[in-house]
């Protein structure tokens, strides 16, 4: 029998993008989405619209790379479209009116919000300028960095110091929702191929210092194989392409009697030197092949089993093979450091949590919490009222359409009268001309009745 023909222009399309939309919304649950945005549109200068763009260069995949803000958007703009779009974090970056960056990290939908005044900050340009071989543009963007953070928890910190225990607690939870968790089972390495390395500042003693800073640093992975003699790698290729050059890439040797001289002794000819022969070990590392593995079905498992016992054993827990890799960090930029100033407990508004400068005694931050409550009862007071003035409104719009059919069956053949000269007259098509040509034939029509 013949297969039936599924349409996919269709309902059947939409139905299928349905499922989609309720799947992609599951996914979009797990794993953290980021909008980077610039409060003030222009306002903020060229150089922090560039920082704005490096920053979601950073923050790649999972975040809205193309987005556009206007001078007229306001903050309530974004945050109505976090939901529908599975946005979990926004980064405001803004100017004041001193001239001071400042960044504000919050979470969505209700809060926390963390605001940062950022004191200094380089581009990824200049970045690229500093460095002698920078990396340039590939595949590396298209998986989120891995989040390396360090002194984020001080050893004597409590919740009597400068910074309570619980703060860094918060921060630390935030920053590392930043990227979707990284299983070490399942994750292949090959698709780490950035790191973001956040370390906070702490003074000599191990001690808290007065504020809470952070330096923010964004790296580049890079491996390559080693064990291999660097004279017998000058020779490759590859490395031939990948390396810039003066001199000609294949070495004279006409002074020399063997190959080995050049390959073996380290001060042949002058080519090498004796810190060429030093082993870097501290940035090497064991890293397993990466091989495909059969799955097998019923019939072949019986197969082996019928076999030596012994030999299957060995082929199916035989152990990868293990190479070493060098590896390098390259830094791709932004830099940022980021001085903690104040949290708040909802979404870019709400009660202060801390503050880096302010210090309330007791008694005001009782007077502050009775502000807060009698403000959240009035908001749910006229929110009952909103919604009792919605309900009230359909209740009568219904019961005016209810009226209004009743009448409507009575009245049908003069709506229809109305409703078709009203077509006629707001129809493009309506011409003078025809009007006229149909009142003569009406005309023609009775006189020959009347005959």
């Amino acid at each position: 029998m013949a297969k039936a023909r599924t349409k996919k222009r269709t309902h059947v399309r939409a139905q299928n993008a349905s499922a989609s939309a309720k799947g992609s919304g599951s996914s979009m649950n797990k794993s953290p989405k980021s909008m980077v945005l610039r409060v003030g549109a222009s306002q903020v200068g060229s150089s922090v619209s560039q920082l704005v763009k490096d920053v979601r260069l950073m923050m790649e995949p999972e975040t809205a790379v193309r987005l556009k803000e206007r001078k007229s958007n306001r903050l309530r703009d974004y945050t109505a479209m976090t939901g529908p779009l599975g946005v979990t974090h926004l980064m405001l970056f803004s100017k004041s009116a001193t001239g001071n960056t400042n960044m504000r990290l919050a979470l969505t939908p209700r809060g926390p919000t963390l605001h940062f005044k950022v004191e200094n900050y380089s581009l990824c340009r200049d970045v690229e300028r500093a460095l002698k071989r920078p990396r340039g543009g590939g595949q590396d963007h298209k998986t989120p960095p891995l989040l390396v953070m360090n002194n984020f928890n001080s050893p004597n910190a409590d919740e009597n110091s400068k910074v309570p225990k619980r703060l860094e607690g918060l921060t630390t939870t935030i920053f590392q929702s930043l990227f979707p968790p990284i299983n070490p089972q399942a994750t292949p390495l090959t698709s780490i191929r950035r790191v973001m390395c956040l370390n906070r500042e702490l003074s000599s003693e191990g001690e808290e210092e007065d504020s809470y800073v952070l330096n923010l640093r964004h790296y580049a992975i890079s491996t390559r194989k080693t064990g291999v003699p660097k004279r017998i790698r000058r020779l490759d290729p590859k490395e031939i392409r990948n390396k810039e050059k003066k001199k000609s890439a294949v070495p004279n040797l006409g002074k020399l009697e063997d190959a080995a001289e050049y390959l073996l002794d380290p001060s042949a000819a002058g080519y090498t030197s004796a810190s060429e022969t030093e082993l870097d070990t501290d940035n090497e590392v064991e890293v397993t092949e990466s091989t495909t593995k059969k799955v097998l079905n019923k019939r072949e498992l019986q197969r082996m089993k019928a076999e030596d016992k012994e030999k299957a054993q060995k082929k199916i827990n035989s152990a990868p093979e293990v190479e070493k890799r060098a590896v390098k960090l390259v830094e791709l930029g932004p830099r940022m450091k980021l001085r903690l100033i104040k949290v708040e407990e909802g979404l870019c508004d709400g009660k202060v949590m801390w503050h880096d400068f302010i210090n309330k005694s007791e008694e005001e931050v009782k007077s502050l919490e009775k502000n807060w409550d009698k403000k959240k009862k009035e908001k749910a007071a006229r929110k009952k009222l909103q919604r009792e003035n919605v309900e009230k409104k359909k209740q009568e719009k219904a019961k005016a359409r209810s009226e209004g059919k009743g009448g409507e069956n009575d009245d049908e053949d003069d709506d229809d009268v109305d409703m078709d000269d009203d077509e006629a007259w707001l129809s493009d098509d309506f011409d003078e001309e025809e009007a006229e040509n149909k009142e003569d034939e009406v005309e023609d029509s009775d006189e020959s009745m009347e005959e």
